[in-house]
């Protein structure tokens, strides 16, 4: 297939660009797998969608305050954005300047911590910060949340609460995985109250999932790689759930990929390491029965994996059954479950 097969026109008008007040106040587009038939609805009914047989999938990722902003020793203003933090004071970054920091030369950061550029390696620059506090403490005084380009405004306070899922756990994501805001404690809670299990995973969502897809043929395309990580709990409980009769539903297309890098043998195994598990139309689900996610960009590597999941032509007329319904799209718009 072709880049091209997965465009579409939006509106800019259905580009959230705020969250809703309540995380759980979202619509939720229902898309039936088997047959392509589409039901709007609420995100109160995904839970009953589930039985007690299933098991939930969340991912756990924890989005860093990754953009930092500061000046070269010439003057010219920069902006730093952590692609992955290696070390307690090492970082692979994105920076934008009028010209390319050279290897060596300092960066003065807002708030005044400094950091040194070691190398260029591709695209990104690897970063040593030269203070006592570890990279982590200082991201947290200095750092800003790091949202996506469509959001065309500043990050402000309530986006530290609201770009993170409620139950995010392991610090290193610079983009949240969006299915998961939806969920607020009390829905976690009915969840509980149903009987039915949770699991989590781990995937580091990267700044490369907002990249273009620049290769027209999906078979050129290099995929970005992004940390996973698979308990053998997971593993046990995925196995208890398909003993039992139950589907596996990933919370995400991260918690998808994650499973799926897990399964390249052909069984869910646990394990750790980078993925660049690129998931087109024609691949073979191996640990996924169902997803809850949210509606993503035109010619985006995301569009893709939910076309392999559902069907191209089903998710395609979703999508524009969305757009005329007028859904809030991406990050902090609606969401969409496909069982």
């Amino acid at each position: 297939m072709k880049k091209s097969d997965f465009n579409y026109h939006l509106p800019e008008s259905l580009i959230a660009q705020k969250p809703l007040a309540e995380r759980t106040a979202s619509r939720l587009l229902h898309l039936d797998r088997a047959s392509g038939a589409i039901k709007d609805g609420q995100f109160s009914d995904f839970l009953d969608l589930l039985n007690a047989n299933d098991l939930v999938v969340f991912n756990d990722t924890k989005v860093i305050p990754a953009r930092l902003y500061g000046h070269k020793a010439s003057g010219g203003k920069i902006e730093i954005l952590i692609e992955r933090i290696e070390g307690e004071r090492q970082a692979l970054a994105h920076i934008k300047a009028s010209k390319s920091p050279k290897p060596d030369s300092l960066l003065n950061l807002d708030g005044g911590a400094v950091c040194r550029v070691i190398e260029r390696e591709n695209d990104l620059f690897r970063l040593q910060f030269e203070t006592e506090q570890t990279l982590l403490d200082l991201l947290a005084d200095i750092g800003h949340i790091p949202l996506p380009p469509y959001i065309e405004r500043a990050d402000d306070s309530d986006d530290l609460e609201r770009y993170q899922t409620v139950f995010a756990k392991q610090a290193g994501a610079v983009a949240a995985p969006t299915a998961g805001l939806h969920f607020d404690q009390a829905a976690l809670d009915k969840l509980d109250a149903k009987g039915i299990a949770k699991a989590f995973v781990t995937l580091h969502v990267g700044s490369g999932t907002f990249q273009p897809v620049r290769a027209d043929d999906l078979a050129d395309h290099v995929m970005h790689k992004e940390f996973y990580q698979v308990s053998q709990v997971t593993v046990d409980a995925v196995q208890q759930a398909r003993a039992r009769g139950g589907r596996v539903v990933a919370i995400g297309t991260t918690a998808v990929r994650a499973l799926e890098s897990a399964s390249r043998s052909g069984n869910l195994q646990a394990g750790f390491g980078d993925t660049d598990l690129f998931i087109t139309p024609g691949y073979q689900f191996k640990s996924v029965d169902a997803m809850l996610t949210n509606f993503h960009l035109p010619e985006s590597t995301l569009l893709m994996l939910i076309s392999a999941f559902a069907g191209y032509d089903a998710v395609m007329q979703a999508y524009q059954h969305a757009i005329q319904q007028q859904y809030r799209f991406f990050s902090y718009g609606d969401a969409m479950v496909i069982i």
